[in-house]
């Protein structure tokens, strides 16, 4: 029992490193360079997906400490910090990234009077930012104004 207890909690150490770096890469190239007004928590909340993380955890978790092949184990992790490393070094990179997770292209969005056209930047919790093909801009739109 307790070896299990000790692969979810290594498998929830190396998974939020991991998710952290991820979403630092996020943050630095993507929110930041769009202007985009988000606070930057660890964890990301509103955007983490506990169905992959609890995944990561327990995928981890088991190369950590049950599997027997410490080199393996070691090469994994290693490919692994050096993929989520590589998003923070090279821009493209984590803006590629960034934009798999949060762009939804060509949207069409109506809140009452206006109908705007294009790719939505972020969905956040209250708001969300679009670039409007018509503006050629990025604007923020308050999700209590958007009519279905």
């Amino acid at each position: 029992m307790s070896k299990l207890v000790l692969a979810l909690l290594s498998g929830m150490f190396f998974t939020f490193i991991l998710d952290f770096f991820l979403f630092l890469s996020f943050k630095l190239h993507y929110i930041d360079r769009y202007g985009i007004d988000l606070y930057y928590n660890i964890l990301f909340a509103d955007n983490q997906n506990g169905f992959w993380y609890l995944a990561g955890t327990i995928i981890l978790g088991y190369f950590t400490i049950y599997f027997k092949n410490m080199t393996l184990t070691a090469l994994l992790l290693g490919v692994l910090f050096a993929g989520v490393i590589a998003l923070n070094i090279i821009p493209a990179w984590g803006e590629q990234a960034a934009k798999m997770v949060f762009m939804k292209p060509k949207q069409r969005l109506f809140d009452g009077r206006h109908i705007y056209h294009g790719d939505i930047y972020y969905d956040g919790r209250n708001e969300i930012y679009m670039y409007d093909n018509d503006l050629q801009r990025i604007i923020t739109i308050t999700k209590k104004d958007i009519k279905p």
